[in-house]
């Protein structure tokens, strides 16, 4: 099955100005390439930031029922994931944002996260929150964030000042 794991839903095939087609669908995290996307996000962020300071979520914690999981998928290939977290009933906290290095620079990142977006709208969610690395490796990422209207903010949810992360919303 080419798509394991993937709860699909009515408008999961979009085309998302991308110049390819993206089919994004909640994702259970029982498929063999989400669960190597997320290993290699993980292991990208303890490459690029101290220990004390990688915030990314592996498997077990991603699979917790706050948080919901997207994957992007260009036929059979994984594109993407990301997640979302409840931090209540208006809040929400983008997590898990991971762009598989073939699809970097193609715009599958912006569909993936205005995917979330909306979802969170749907959901009832007027705010989004998010934590990022503060380092040279992560400015595509902040930027990215940035032209979808997340503005530098407070450390929020129990996070604290760390000089290696950045700390974004945005209002929906």
């Amino acid at each position: 099955v080419p798509y394991r794991g993937i709860r699909h839903t009515p408008d999961t095939r979009m085309r998302h100005g991308i110049g390819m087609p993206l089919r994004i669908a909640v994702d259970d995290l029982s498929g063999a390439p989400t669960r190597a996307l997320i290993a290699t996000h993980l292991a990208a962020m303890h490459e690029n930031t101290p220990p004390e300071s990688v915030h990314a979520l592996g498997l077990s914690a991603l699979m917790q029922p706050e948080i919901t999981v997207w994957s992007a998928w260009q036929d059979d290939t994984l594109v993407g994931v990301g997640a979302l977290k409840q931090l209540g009933p208006t809040r929400g906290e983008i997590k898990s944002m991971r762009v598989d290095d073939r699809f970097r620079g193609t715009g599958a990142g912006r569909a993936l996260l205005r995917h979330i977006s909306a979802a969170a709208a749907a959901r009832g969610i007027v705010s989004l929150w998010l934590e990022t690395g503060s380092g040279r490796d992560f400015a595509p990422a902040r930027g990215l964030y940035a032209s979808e209207g997340f503005v530098e903010c407070e450390p929020f949810d129990g996070y604290v000042h760390d000089p290696h992360s950045t700390f974004m919303m945005r209002e929906l």
